[in-house]
C-alpha cells in the first residue's frame, strides 16, 4: 500500500471502477409475492415420505382443491391448517403453500394435530 500522509491527495493508480446499472429485467416484489401466492402447493420432503409410505397418490382434482383451500385460508388470515379430504388429511403451511405432512385419516396414531390455527373441511 503507498505512503498517504494526512492532508495529501491521493491519486489511485487504476481509475474506480463505476457500478454499471443492470438491466431492470427483475420482477418487483408486488409481482414477485403474487406469484408465489398464485403458484400451486408443494410437497414438503416429509410430506412426500409420507404419501410414498400410504401409499396415496393424489389426482389433479385434489391437488385443485387443497389449491383451493389454501387461497380459503390465507384468506382468513391462517398460517398453519388441518385440510381434511374424504379419508385423507394434510396440514399446510399457508404462508409457505407447501403442504407439511399428509395421512389418511383412519391412519393417524394419536388423533391429535397440533400448531394448527385453522381447519378446512374440503
Amino acid at each position: 500500500m503507498a505512503n498517504i500522509q494526512v492532508n495529501q491527495v491521493y491519486y489511485p493508480k487504476q481509475p474506480m471502477k463505476t457500478a454499471q446499472k443492470q438491466e431492470e429485467t427483475k420482477t418487483s416484489f408486488a409481482d414477485q409475492l403474487k406469484q408465489t401466492l398464485n403458484s400451486p402447493v408443494s410437497f414438503s420432503h416429509h410430506a412426500k415420505i409420507r404419501l410414498e409410505q400410504q401409499g396415496i397418490s393424489l389426482s389433479e382434482h385434489q391437488v385443485k382443491k387443497l389449491n383451493d383451500g389454501v387461497e380459503m385460508a390465507r384468506e382468513k388470515g391462517s398460517k398453519e391448517s388441518l385440510m381434511l379430504m374424504k379419508d385423507l388429511a394434510f396440514v399446510v403451511s399457508v404462508k409457505n403453500n407447501k403442504v407439511i405432512t399428509a395421512m389418511k385419516q383412519d391412519s393417524r396414531e394419536n388423533k391429535i394435530v397440533t400448531n394448527i390455527d385453522s381447519a378446512l373441511m374440503l
